[in-house]
């Protein structure tokens, strides 16, 4: 069962919000009982602060305990600084009120706990005979800590998942890096195109199979977000319905439908992306509307590195359509296919035929990452400076759209609208 509001006429109030999170976690009857709540990080649009503030205000000093974990997947760790903006705290807040209150970084290479393994037949019957291995399923071994597991975080349209949130908070965000490869890789054999915007796909299958080996309760609040932190739907119940009532308000809200595809579109990112790791997005969610031979711009002047994590193993083979990989498989399969699967999705759709690579679009940075470095990793460059935004804006007849604050909103075209 799920409660919650979700609406697309008007965003929710703080009362309303505050009204679902008291609810539901009434609901745990979190009494004396270890609630350990699983966040994203500050790559993901959400009201954080408000969430923290109404989880704390409902559950502290009744709850044993409550510890909040940070989903990051492969992404840098939050420093306390980071963590505390994150949250809305400050550092005296930190020290006078939420002392007891545990703020954790997931580390996908330590404090690992193995539950299981998803089978070599079993991964076969989820990929659809693409995939065939066994994938040991590693999570935090933290959880097993606590008496409740609490999801919190917003759902969007995504590239490797479909739509995120619900059980991508623990494969992912929390896992080892096993499961993180075969899910991306298989994502990355299907093209982000064939699933970004879709709930029912074959990795969502592989990660829900994953989440059924943790034998601890897990509820979850999922959210729709619009814009920074503004709210169209609040949904709380069990992992798997809540995500769902959220992705289905999400395709609503987060797609955008337009009639014809464009010859450019630059995709302007924010902040809080800092790596091309993170700020692809405005890649994946434009791919769909982009013509045969046109160009996506990502525009970021403040990001000046392709990946912090991962940057070296992209340096050595660079950005490539997926059969580029496939063609020489023996010589790739012993790098993390997580980071090839980035490379595939970054460069998107095409073809290896005889040599020959043709990707059907063309992808230029606008950054602060060198023009040689561009070239090293096989994607395009353009000098930020000689892009000027406003000459640019409200081009669409001319087949130029320029998105502000790119990378969560999926654009589409009408004629891909299934009836």
């Amino acid at each position: 069962m799920v409660m919650g509001v979700g609406r697309t006429d008007r965003w929710l109030d703080e009362a309303e919000v505050r009204r679902i999170f008291r609810k539901g976690l009434d609901e745990l009857q979190p009494a004396g009982k270890r609630l350990l709540f699983i966040i994203p990080d500050g790559t993901r649009s959400a009201p954080l602060p408000l969430c923290f503030r109404a989880i704390t205000e409902a559950v502290l000093g009744v709850a044993e305990r409550i510890d909040f974990l940070v989903a990051l997947g492969t992404h840098l760790p939050m420093g306390e600084e980071a963590l505390y903006k994150h949250l809305g705290v400050t550092a005296q807040e930190r020290r006078e009120r939420y002392a007891d209150v545990g703020l954790y970084n997931h580390d996908w290479k330590s404090n690992l706990l193995t539950l299981g393994t998803l089978s070599e037949n079993e991964t076969r019957e989820l990929s659809g005979g693409l995939l065939s291995l066994d994938v040991p399923v590693e999570v935090n071994a933290r959880i097993m800590d606590y008496d409740h597991l609490v999801v919190v975080g917003p759902v969007f349209p995504h590239e490797v998942v479909g739509f995120s949130g619900g059980s991508k908070y623990f494969f992912p965000g929390i896992s080892g890096q096993a499961v993180i490869d075969f899910t991306h890789w298989l994502g990355a054999l299907m093209t982000s195109r064939a699933i970004i915007g879709r709930e029912d796909t074959p990795v969502r299958a592989a990660i829900d199979k994953a989440v059924s080996y943790i034998d601890r309760p897990i509820s979850c609040f999922s959210m729709v977000v619009h814009g920074h932190h503004d709210l169209a739907g609040l949904y709380f119940g069990d992992l798997y319905a809540s995500q769902r009532a959220a992705a289905e308000l999400s395709a609503r809200v987060n797609i955008v439908w337009v009639d014809e595809p464009f010859d450019t579109v630059i995709s302007v990112m924010p902040t809080l992306y800092d790596d091309i790791w993170t700020g692809a997005k405005g890649m994946y969610k434009m791919e769909p509307v982009v013509a045969d031979g046109g160009q996506v711009i990502i525009y970021a002047p403040h990001i000046d590195e392709i990946s912090y994590v991962h940057g070296k193993y992209l340096k050595e083979f660079g950005y490539h359509v997926r059969d580029y990989f496939l063609a020489d498989w023996d010589r790739y399969k012993g790098y993390p296919w997580g980071v090839l699967a980035h490379a595939t999705h970054v460069k998107g759709a095409g073809t290896y035929e005889g040599g020959v690579e043709s990707p059907r679009i063309e992808v230029v940075l606008a950054t602060g990452v060198p023009e040689e470095t561009c070239r090293q990793v096989n994607l395009g460059y353009r000098d930020p400076v000689s892009i000027h935004l406003d000459e640019l804006k409200g081009r669409e007849d001319e087949g130029i759209l320029v998105v502000p604050r790119a990378g969560e909103m999926l654009y589409r075209l009408e004629s891909e609208r299934e009836a």
